[in-house]
């Protein structure tokens, strides 16, 4: 919530154009929606993080994309062929390989428990951010205030669930450094990852829009590489390059 209201106060600064302005009215109770969708996704993945693991949750986040395909045949009508499915099997095994590292020890010793429902719950959540990213989206749109607004509806959601959930703000323990870390969560993984997001969802669609979270765990492993000289086995290499081919397919398929 710190890093949404970080985000949302740099973000009002928009509203010093006169244009920004006269398009709140008509864009935020669409962009609320979208924004309590996209924070319960956070909300369900930090809440299932108290009760499983990082490993858990980064093999359920290769779901998403295939979620999101199962919710487009209800909202807008699209097919899923069998060709489509057997990709999405594809780039789910070689998203896998790349989480777990080509270990098959780790691959047979995992196992779901109750904070794995809960993230699944959350996939589902974030799913319908885009679904529903698409399905609100207006031509004459601003992006920004479309952002603005899906911020502020987070935030909201994010409160409430706060006060339900009984639990505190300590925003004192944010200070020196993590202050920094947080302040780039709200610029560059908030702002400018919503703006993206929104421009995108526009112009290529929900499926194909997910279709790029594929990618995510590869891109981790090679800035690992560069940034911080962490190994990249045979294995793994291979997991990236399914990954990569499958998602490629993804986006060239027609809806």
């Amino acid at each position: 919530m710190y890093r949404f209201l970080i985000a949302l106060i740099v973000l009002s600064l928009i509203f010093i154009k006169k244009e920004y302005r006269q398009k709140l009215a008509s864009t935020f109770w669409r962009g609320t929606v979208v924004g309590v969708f996209y924070a319960l996704y956070f909300i369900g993945m930090f809440k299932a993080l108290e009760t499983t693991t990082v490993l858990n949750i980064s093999t359920l986040y290769t779901l998403i994309p295939f979620i999101t395909a199962i919710l487009c045949i209800f909202f807008f009508k699209e097919k899923i062929s069998k060709k489509q499915l057997l990709v999405y099997l594809v780039a789910m095994v070689g998203t896998s390989i790349v989480v777990f590292k080509a270990d098959i020890a780790l691959f047979l010793s995992f196992s779901l428990n109750s904070g794995d429902a809960i993230f699944l719950l959350a996939s589902i959540s974030m799913a319908l951010y885009s679904i529903f990213l698409k399905a609100l989206h207006r031509k004459g749109d601003k992006a920004l205030v479309f952002v603005f607004s899906t911020l502020l509806g987070g935030s909201i959601a994010m409160f409430l669930s706060m006060q339900i959930l009984n639990i505190p703000l300590e925003w004192h323990k944010i200070e020196g450094e993590l202050f920094y870390y947080v302040l780039y969560l709200a610029l560059a993984t908030t702002i400018l990852t919503l703006f993206l997001y929104q421009k995108s969802a526009a112009l290529l669609g929900s499926k194909k829009l997910m279709a790029y979270l594929y990618l995510s765990p590869a891109i981790v492993a090679i800035m690992s590489y560069f940034w911080h000289d962490t190994s990249i086995s045979f294995s793994v290499f291979v997991g990236i390059l399914i990954s990569l081919f499958a998602t490629v397919i993804l986006l060239k398929e027609k809806v």
